[in-house]
């Protein structure tokens, strides 16, 4: 794994925005509007790399569902807040009708820095991952653009089409909806879920777009319809569960969820059971069932324990935290701190630093199979809003 500095493609703003990166600049804290797509830089892998990381990637997603298994079945939905009985129900449910669900994708954060050390997992977003645009297409016409010939660890266009044609049958009758909220500013949102109804109309589905806020109730058929009356009855949300679960119509969501076998009126794509893996006590979870596994952090719920008495320091993160919102940094000889907010302290791993730039690998899964690598930099330890998405070739 190596960092290179190379010249950006002439007009490269309007090249990315092209293929779906709307959102190619962030504004900084100083007003400053500063390159999120950077292609100023490029990381470089070779084969064996890729082929170790891609074994890594598989592993960890089965023992993520092995520790999804033991949740369920051990009962400790109270360790991922979910104290609601009728959410718990309906997640457990879920997770054991899985094979009759469409479950389509995820990504893993691994902390690895190509040194010989082991890469580590750092959390698993497997309910509503973002980054995917760049990740499955613009860096790939970036390659073809600047090193033609060259590889890429990215297969994720074609899988994604071959999933969904796969899980196809699975799907109710009729349209399948495609949602996000329109409360997302950047469009990141709105891209990654235009991209993905776009991968689904490739494998033959028929499609709608629709936002969150545009998802109507029928008293009379207590059924969801969209903005033409006509029942949702299939529908992929970039929206979390904890808050389709926590809005207005939540009980309505609990009320109609289809878990298999025509129990309800609404199919949605990522499944409930995917709340046990989006879910930072996951880790916790995992470190208890396979103690010292050379791709995992030690990682508590109930405080940092040893942690905070040995080693590098240690992370305290909120259970359902995203874009590193509300990650703090222990630092070794610190008195020790609980929390009062649900977290998992899990042991600092600091991201590698190539010239100043802090690096985290998101290790795309498409069902169950490694497909594909998006890379983000950022000027410190926490990868948050400010993260820069570098592109990679594979020598």
């Amino acid at each position: 794994m190596r960092r290179h500095t190379v010249e950006p493609r002439p007009d490269w703003q309007r090249i990315v925005e092209e293929q779906g990166v709307v959102y190619p600049l962030t504004r900084h804290p100083d007003g400053s509007l500063k390159p999120y797509w950077d292609e100023s830089a490029y990381y470089s892998f070779d084969l064996a790399e890729i082929e170790a990381l891609e074994d890594v990637v598989e592993e960890l997603h089965a023992m993520c569902l092995a520790a999804a298994g033991h949740i369920v079945e051990q009962g400790r939905f109270a360790d991922l807040g979910i104290a609601d009985p009728r959410i718990a129900g309906a997640v457990a449910e879920s997770w054991r009708r899985r094979a009759e669900l469409p479950s389509v994708y995820g990504r893993f954060d691994l902390r690895y820095d190509g040194r010989g050390g082991p890469a580590k997992m750092l959390e698993y977003n497997a309910d509503t991952p973002t980054s995917l645009v760049e990740a499955a297409s613009a860096q790939w016409f970036w390659m073809e653009d600047r090193f033609p010939g060259a590889d890429q660890w990215n297969s994720l266009h074609e899988r994604l089409v071959d999933a969904w044609k796969r899980q196809a049958p699975l799907l109710p009758p009729g349209p399948l909806h495609f949602v996000h909220s329109e409360a997302d500013e950047l469009g990141e949102d709105l891209m990654t879920v235009a991209y993905l109804r776009e991968t689904a109309e490739q494998a033959g589905l028929h499609t709608e777009a629709l936002s969150v806020e545009a998802i109507g109730w029928d008293d009379i058929a207590g059924r969801f319809v969209d903005d033409k009356l006509r029942f949702i009855r299939g529908c992929f949300k970039l929206y979390p569960w904890e808050w389709l679960t926590a809005d207005e119509f939540g009980p309505h969501v609990l009320d109609t969820l289809d878990n298999g076998g025509g129990t309800g009126s609404t199919c949605w794509i990522e499944p409930a059971w995917k709340m046990l893996l989006s879910n930072k006590a996951l880790l916790a979870v995992l470190w208890e069932l396979y103690p010292d596994h050379p791709n995992l952090l030690p990682a508590h719920l109930d405080g940092p324990r040893e942690l905070a008495v040995r080693g590098p320091g240690y992370v305290s993160k909120p259970l359902l935290g995203r874009e590193g919102d509300g990650v703090l940094i222990h630092r070794p000889g610190e008195a020790p701190a609980v929390r009062a907010e649900r977290c998992c302290y899990q042991e600092l791993a600091e991201l590698p630093d190539f010239d100043g730039n802090r690096v985290v690998l998101g290790a795309w899964v498409v069902e169950d199979e490694a497909a594909g690598l998006g890379i983000r930099e950022s000027s410190g330890l926490v990868t948050d809003e400010y993260a820069r998405f570098v592109p990679h070739v594979v020598r």
